[in-house]
């Protein structure tokens, strides 16, 4: 009988749910035969495919559509990766879809439906001995029967039995690195999995505790996890996710929780509970939310005051936990003036002062605003903040005090000359219709700033500058789709690689005889960074070469020029392969 994978799963669905880039990879990892324990039960693709590292797959139909699953980082981000491409070609290669036929490939012909034919013919005690053998060897499979069995306990729920699985799989041993992280985060994935059907089984009040023991449990080994990719910080929102709905359901005792809550932000260094005022207020009413603000004001009162130019490192751990719970608790009261009180305690950057002329326009109170943007300036005039500079500038801006607006962008852009300011500014001249005179303006400061540094550049022992090539105007040219400006400064002063990678591509079609030379010079550094990735974008590079070599009617003269790179790169012999495989005819 056809499973309902095999009546919708073909290489077109493949390639549509993948895209064209994944699925060549798919395709590559399936012809390197790198799936493993490729099995199908009941419409249920499951494999292990070997890539960075081994993966695990799943794909299985969903209301109709094939519905996914892989431990890579791209499937856990939730996308069609390659390795789920190479799990069904791979299951492709074994039947005709939808009818569930096996190829002549000399592969075995039982499956997994017999298996369960095989099952289904024993007996209850044969297969309880059968589980029970494998649940010793495999540690995941007896946690989950462990904590099903605790919730036949006669006693009630066994959540002792819940304490120790949660405790098993976050056990962190020793470091846990990269390549371990997702088979690490996933063991405790499916602990929370445990917890959270517990909750949908009405265990409320035991799921509350549950969840905070996992929660101090996590906290405790995220220093130990390489955690890159994020999946542990996902384990710790998840668990908090579970018990807010848990205490929707239980309502606990809204003062004890409080307590908890409160205590709980203010020492995590992970943001746990972070905003629990706001999140919890519902839960805690006016009684838990009473205790919670007795409580930050307590703490409140021991922080330091800080002014324009004053320092507290200490501001950076606690304190700023403390700053947020008493932002938070001021917002609730819809009072401006009390949200204005709490960060009137540190006035220390001039960030500071934007907080709070933010806050006053939102309340449209716009001279409050105008005003603490001025004092901001002006108590920082060494170190201006462009945000400020940029907040001050609307509100001039909507007075007609135009001038003052432009002084303000000029200072940001001076300070950091470059294609973003340069759009920041154009956005505000165009406004009072005089962009051409800021634009000249702009671009000789540009150049001035780029002569400098070539002075510099040539009187440092080095000879070299950040600034010493014309890579900033170039980007300003190609921004405003002047190609021919941009081409002209390259080729006067220079640009990055990428730069004239970009401008090849625009004068291709009507300069190849500019723009081969340019893909050319880009292969031997291109080949020089020794890692696949760079081949292949050789091997790219080496096809755009081909076909400008063709168009100029210079075909001939690219073979030549391959020989010399495989000559030159003969070591290489990834590289090597590559071509070898390329089609150059």
């Amino acid at each position: 009988m056809a499973s309902s994978l095999a009546k919708i799963l073909d290489r077109s669905t493949l390639r549509r749910m993948a895209g064209p880039r994944s699925f060549e990879r798919g395709e590559e990892y399936f012809a390197g035969g790198q799936v493993r324990a490729l099995a199908e039960d009941g419409g249920t693709l499951t494999a292990r495919v070997l890539g960075t590292r081994e993966y695990r797959v799943k794909l299985w139909v969903e209301k109709g559509e094939i519905d996914y699953s892989c431990t890579c980082p791209v499937g856990m981000a939730g996308e069609f990766c390659k390795h789920c491409v190479a799990a069904g070609l791979s299951w492709l290669d074994g039947a005709h879809p939808g009818e569930g036929k096996r190829k002549k490939t000399g592969k075995p012909a039982t499956t997994m439906d017999d298996v369960r034919a095989y099952l289904g013919g024993q007996e209850k005690k044969a297969l309880v001995e059968m589980l029970m053998k494998q649940a010793m060897e495999d540690d995941r499979l007896r946690q989950s029967l462990l904590l099903k069995a605790a919730k036949k306990s006669p006693k009630g729920l066994d959540t002792a039995a819940y304490r120790a699985a949660i405790e098993e799989a976050i056990d962190i041993g020793e470091f846990i690195d990269y390549r371990g992280a997702y088979d690490y985060a996933r063991g405790i994935g499916e602990a929370v999995d445990s917890v959270e059907e517990l909750l949908k089984e009405g265990h409320n009040v035991e799921v509350i505790e549950l969840a905070e023991h996992a929660l101090a449990a996590a906290e405790d080994a995220m220093g130990s996890v390489d955690d890159s990719d994020g999946l542990m910080g996902g384990i710790l929102e998840r668990l908090q996710e579970i018990h807010l709905k848990a205490c929707k359901k239980a309502k606990p005792d809204p003062e004890a929780l409080a307590r908890r809550l409160f205590e709980w932000e203010i020492r995590t260094e992970w943001d746990t509970f972070y905003g629990a005022a706001e999140t919890y207020a519902n839960v805690l009413g006016e009684k838990g939310l009473a205790v919670y603000r007795k409580l930050a004001e307590a703490r409140w009162a021991s922080v330091q005051t800080l002014g324009p130019g004053d320092d507290d490192t200490k501001r950076f751990g606690k304190h700023f936990r403390i700053t947020h719970i008493m932002e938070t608790l001021a917002r609730q009261t819809g009072d401006v003036e009390a949200v204005v009180a709490v960060k009137k305690r540190d006035l220390s950057s001039p960030y500071s002062y934007l907080e709070i002329a933010q806050a006053y326009k939102q309340a449209r109170k716009h001279d409050l605003a105008l005003e603490w943007a001025e004092r901001g300036v002006k108590a920082f005039p060494k170190r201006p903040d462009p945000r400020l500079n940029e907040f001050l500038a609307e509100e001039y801006h909507r007075r007609k005090r135009h001038d003052e607006a432009m002084a303000l962008i000029w200072i940001d852009f001076t300070a950091a000359p470059g294609p973003d300011l340069y759009r920041k500014l154009k956005s505000h001249a165009d406004r009072i219709g005089q962009w051409p005179d800021w634009r000249e303006k702009a671009l000789t400061h540009l150049r001035e700033e780029i002569a400098k540094a070539k002075q510099q550049a040539q009187k440092s022992r080095w000879g070299w500058s950040a600034w010493a090539d014309h890579s900033e105007l170039v980007k300003i040219f190609l921004w405003e789709k002047d190609v021919e400006a941009a081409w002209r400064e390259a080729k006067e002063g220079g640009c990055s690689s990428d730069l004239w990678l970009a401008l090849a591509a625009k004068r291709e079609k009507g300069h190849p005889d500019e723009a081969l030379p340019v893909y050319q010079a880009q292969v031997d550094p291109t080949l020089n960074r020794k890692n696949n990735q760079a081949y292949q974008e050789a091997v790219g590079l080496l096809r755009k070469i081909r076909g400008l070599m063709t168009g100029l009617g210079r075909g001939a003269d690219f073979a030549r020029y391959l020989e010399s790179v495989r000559a030159a790169h003969k070591p290489k012999r990834n590289f090597m392969k590559l071509l070898d495989r390329a089609k150059w005819q």
